[in-house]
């Protein structure tokens, strides 16, 4: 179980030959398999986008060019007048990224946003593997092979396949192994305060990155830990442990508050800030079905095995397929025969109750089987009040479950390998086992579509010419996480230091949500309301003097000096009515100019 390789005996030169070999191979194997699922944008980054989730990408890229551009230029990277002018947006309280924002500033300048979220998804779904194989291979002492099974099946595990579709925080999964090593090295006495400040600043960045992964992280960990201490083979070592453990938690603690004071001070009790989230917890529950359902990106899903039980493409959180859970409970049951020591079923039954804890948890305040929801009370209601757990989505929980199968996995092949089933029709069952349960989920790549280029407008820098030093310029329709234009191009001046201007409203969270809870976007007033119809629907509006007076106040609301149309009109969820939106603006604001390649409109001061 989890222990630490000896390190009283040299290790022969043979071995680690071969130790590097299995390395070589699993990096290679894991790269490849990361480059084939993004294989669509590496076709053309800069001219493609995920077709599911263009609005996160266009965020994503947003993020990277705002915070380097941020921490070049001494501006503050965790709250933002950029977007949502007058008001600002609060970045802490949303997916800032700052770390990979700041690492990969450099190549953000050098190749643009684009191509550098690219980067930055392909490394992180070749890097979880890696890192979950060094964790199985180096800490755990398995063998290379159940090392190298365990760490590839969660670096490409349905719910990282899934968020692969541009959620550069959840594929970030190279951070649990690292997290995992650092808390186990707690246990050791004599270096309780290099330990603990390893992993506070550990915390720091993964708050930075994923905070919402790093919560569930924590909160499996510390059940884990529980669990474990309170068996009864394990009770005497943990309160042997105890001591130093604690320890180095409480250095963890302060190294990890002084560096994020304030952006907790931001999260919690800044402008801008909001409870709960701007998503509802009923539809973003885990369907119990769906832990025997094959993803969409996979062999599986490709010939038509895929479901609709996820509530978009970027949520198959599990979808593990019926074999993988009966390989599952099998793998469970031949190691707890197999243990001999007491110490080794504390583990195991530690693991158990993580992955049974976390699949209950994923199912929300209400459950629901397939079609049909079941009026029981749930354990995720019991805790959805609380802070933090308010904001969280009850289905990504299941990812949590995909690392517990990985380490059943390992263990159950370094089993099988160590002491082979007598007969050849058992071990040719649990070869085919493995195979039918893993080869249905191999990952398919991520579909991409042509997105509508950036407009010489702003590449050629013209837009300098029609607003002031950080005035407000709008694109129409307003900029949200459906119409994502703004953003894009906003992105690219930054990168591209040209200069800054700002945009009203924007893809974020924030708040104004009912119950006083978060929303996506600011609070709809007319004029974006206004623009949406005409983009969505085609609808030119009958202009009345209440609807001119409503339209004035916005733009003075705003502070905005130009409004700017493309030819092309990126709409993440449907097709834009270029022309409804040309008539209605020209209805708003009189005759636009030809400028390059969009239409403009300067709005007078006042």
């Amino acid at each position: 179980m989890p222990t630490s390789p000896s390190v009283s005996t040299p290790t022969p030169p043979a071995r680690v030959r071969r130790s590097r070999r299995a390395d070589l191979l699993v990096t290679l194997i894991a790269l490849a398999l990361a480059v084939w699922v993004t294989s669509g944008l590496w076709r053309d980054p800069n001219g493609r986008t995920i077709m599911v989730n263009s609005s996160d990408q266009a965020l994503f890229e947003w993020l990277l060019a705002f915070g380097g551009h941020s921490l070049t230029h001494g501006q503050n990277p965790l709250f933002t007048h950029m977007i949502n002018v007058p008001d600002g947006v609060n970045l802490a309280v949303n997916t800032s990224i700052t770390v990979y924002a700041a690492l990969f500033a450099p190549l953000t300048y050098l190749i643009g946003p684009p191509a550098t979220f690219l980067v930055i998804l392909t490394l992180n779904l070749a890097a979880t593997a890696i890192a979950w194989y060094w964790l199985f291979n180096r800490q755990f002492a398995r063998s290379p092979l159940a090392a190298g099974l365990g760490g590839l099946f969660i670096g490409f595990s349905p719910g990282m396949v899934s968020h692969a579709n541009a959620h550069l925080n959840w594929t970030a999964g190279w951070l649990v192994p690292l997290l995992i090593w650092r808390v186990f090295a707690l246990r050791r006495s004599g270096h309780r305060i290099r330990d603990g400040v390893i992993l506070g600043v550990l915390v720091a960045v993964a708050f930075s990155i994923a905070a919402e992964g790093l919560f569930f992280t924590a909160i499996a960990l510390g059940l884990f830990v529980v669990v474990w201490a309170l068996h009864p083979a394990s009770r005497a070592e943990a309160r042997a442990v105890l001591p130093g453990f604690l320890g180095g938690l409480a250095v963890t603690a302060l190294v990890a508050g002084v560096l994020l004071a304030y952006p907790l001070w931001l999260h919690f009790a800044g402008p801008q800030r909001f409870d709960g989230t701007g998503f509802d917890a009923v539809i973003h529950s885990e369907n119990i079905a769906a832990y025997g359902a094959y993803p969409r990106r996979s062999i599986a899903g490709e010939v038509g095995l895929r479901t609709g039980l996820a509530p978009n493409p970027t949520e198959e959180n599990s979808f593990f397929g019926l074999p993988l859970l009966l390989l599952t409970i099998a793998a469970f049951v031949l190691l707890w025969r197999r243990v001999k020591q007491a110490p080794q079923r504390a583990t195991l039954w530690a693991l158990g109750a993580v992955a049974v804890v976390f699949t209950v948890l994923s199912f929300g305040p209400q459950a629901t089987f397939a079609g049909r929801r079941f009026d029981l009370p749930m354990p995720f209601d019991l805790l959805a009040h609380l802070p933090v757990v308010n904001a969280a989505l009850p289905a990504r929980l299941a990812l949590v479950v995909a690392p517990v199968i990985g380490v059943l996995l390992a263990y159950t092949v370094d089993a099988l390998r160590a002491e082979p089933p007598r007969s050849r029709p058992a071990r040719l069952a649990w070869l085919a086992a493995f195979a039918v349960a893993l080869v249905p989920l191999t990952p398919s790549p991520l579909i991409t579509i042509e997105r509508e280029p950036i407009p010489r407008f702003f590449t050629s820098g013209t837009w300098r010419d029609y607003v002031s030093p950080g005035g407000v310029l709008t694109p129409i329709p307003l900029a949200v996480d459906v119409y994502p234009d703004g953003q894009r191009w906003q992105a690219h001046v930054l990168a591209d230091r040209q200069g800054e201007f700002r945009i009203p409203a924007g893809f974020f969270l924030g708040p104004g949500g009912p119950d006083g809870r978060g929303r996506i976007g600011p609070v709809p007033r007319p004029l974006s309301a206004i623009l949406d119809e005409a983009a969505r629907l085609g609808v030119v509006p009958i202009v009345t003097e209440g609807t001119r007076a409503d339209v004035e106040a916005d733009l003075r609301y705003w502070q905005i000096e130009a409004v700017v149309l493309p030819d092309q009109v990126h709409g993440a969820k449907w097709a834009v009515d270029e022309e409804a939106l040309l008539q209605t603006a020209t209805a708003l604001f009189g005759e636009p100019e030809r400028v390059e390649d969009v239409w403009l409109w300067r709005i007078p001061p006042g």
